[in-house]
């Protein structure tokens, strides 16, 4: 465990001109004392670590000291040759970078490790896209890649869902995100933070204004606060509902986020499960299931899935 921390310390410090011990220590999730321990043993073993102290100081490497991977333990190797995001790459126009990189890395992994390494990346494949997601527009990712990265306002073109119209934003990016084979890009409109599906993308501007980001936000903590807005639908409405127990694993499948408790028996054919909407007129999700699935409360929800049901037979009768 020491040699990886060890390890890992040059690694980090080979990025950055300086990091504070505290960083480092809540990175490799141990105690300020405990780094400083081990640069001391690097500092012995030959390595040409520093400190710097005042307010921007930090622990630094000597410039032009380098390590390679040869310390990857076998399980590190196998992790990197695992594509969890398969497509990503091309998307962002960096499919023949990633294969090259990943040859490279190959080549200097200990002789001991390669096999290991290659045969997880043949026998182990995570495609993050759904079933039947269908096509989607095409939109120039590597285009917005490079506007994320310049670290410039943005100004979009942007059309919401359902909507025909395409309005105007000035926005401060965070960078991008791949959610179940989607696209988005995260970024602050007047100081808040939004969610822009790439797709609805018209246009990208990159103006010469820098950006202006919530000091010491990063990604990650915003895409999980707007992944939180999205999922926590508050009250909502509480629809009760019968579901052939044949069928229960398809109606998870699809609809399954929307349960608000977990299936009880309801006889041996049938089961009982919950399901909490946004607002009454989301019910008609549950359409799609037929006869599979019944709905028994509250009466406006059977009502409206009545009337509804009504309208499309009447559409279809001639």
């Amino acid at each position: 465990m020491k040699f990886d921390r060890l390890l890992s310390i040059m690694l980090v410090l080979q990025h950055r001109r300086l990091v504070p011990a505290k960083e480092l220590a809540e990175l490799l999730e141990v105690s300020q004392r405990t780094i400083y321990r081990d640069l001391e043993a690097l500092s012995a073993a030959g390595v040409p670590v520093y400190a710097e102290r005042g307010k921007h100081g930090g622990v630094g490497l000597l410039a032009g000291f380098r390590t390679d991977v040869t310390g990857l333990t076998t399980d590190e190797a196998r992790a990197l040759f695992v594509l969890s995001a398969r497509g990503a790459h091309a998307a962002l126009g960096l499919d023949q970078a990633f294969g090259s990189a990943m040859r490279k890395v190959m080549a200097a992994l200990p002789a001991p490790h390669r096999p290991a390494a290659e045969l997880t990346s043949r026998r182990i494949l995570v495609d993050p896209d759904r079933w039947l997601a269908g096509p989607r527009p095409d939109f120039p990712l590597d285009t917005l890649l490079d506007a994320v990265l310049a670290d410039r306002r943005l100004r979009l073109r942007y059309r919401h869902s359902g909507q025909r119209a395409v309005r105007g934003y000035t926005v401060d990016p965070y960078g991008l995100v791949a959610k179940a084979g989607v696209w988005y890009l995260v970024a602050d409109h007047r100081r808040g933070p939004y969610l822009y599906r790439t797709e609805r993308i018209s246009r990208v501007t990159v103006t010469p204004e820098p950006v202006r980001r919530r000091p010491g936000v990063e990604l990650a903590q915003v895409w999980d606060e707007l992944r939180r807005q999205v999922e926590q639908r508050g009250d909502g409405i509480r629809i009760e509902t019968r579901i052939r127990r044949s069928r229960l694993d398809m109606v998870t499948r699809i609809a399954g986020g929307y349960f608000s408790g977990p299936p009880e028996d309801d006889g041996p054919d049938w089961v009982r499960v919950p399901f909490t909407y946004p607002e009454l007129g989301a019910v008609c999700h549950l359409l799609q299931f037929h006869a599979d699935l019944e709905v028994t409360a509250p009466p406006e929800a059977r009502d409206y899935l009545s009337r509804a049901a009504s309208a499309i037979s009447a559409l279809y009768r001639d």
